[in-house]
């Protein structure tokens, strides 16, 4: 099965609000390297003007992941798990995210393309604050292998 062609201009759902903890921005923070302090040490963070500790910038994966989630499930997309590779990320910020923010992501298919043997399926994730107040766009492509039979 190929990818359905019909994906691109879908919405799904916003998800469920996700709260931004202190160590998760932590735990993420160590994961990725990422050894500023204002990472991890609310002090250090609220010296730069933010309320708490600020997540890296990828950090925005975690919720965006929770669309993508959507994206995989839906029935009749073609999209097989066992033939998908993460192609491409991209990141466009409003303001950086900090514990204590509570997000919420809608995920829209934008793109649908063929790539070798493949299809490339690209999707925005719209990520906001509780007010409703853009963060990040998080812009995933995904490249899903055609099925050998």
């Amino acid at each position: 099965m190929s990818v359905n062609p019909e994906l691109v201009g879908q919405e799904f759902p916003p998800t469920a609000p996700y709260l931004v903890g202190r160590e998760k921005v932590r735990e993420f923070a160590r994961a990725v390297f990422a050894t500023d302090p204002q990472h991890t040490d609310p002090a250090a963070a609220q010296a730069l003007g933010y309320p708490d500790v600020v997540a890296p910038p990828t950090f925005a994966m975690v919720v965006q992941d929770l669309t993508l989630q959507q994206l995989l499930a839906a029935p009749g997309s073609g999209i097989v798990l066992e033939r998908l590779v993460h192609a491409e990320q991209r990141f466009r910020y409003s303001r950086s995210i900090v514990a204590g923010d509570a997000l919420t992501g809608r995920l829209a298919v934008t793109g649908i393309r063929a790539f070798g043997k493949g299809t490339m399926v690209t999707s925005e994730a719209e990520i906001t604050d509780d007010t409703g107040a853009h963060v990040v766009t998080a812009t995933s492509v995904l490249l899903v292998g055609e099925d050998a039979a």
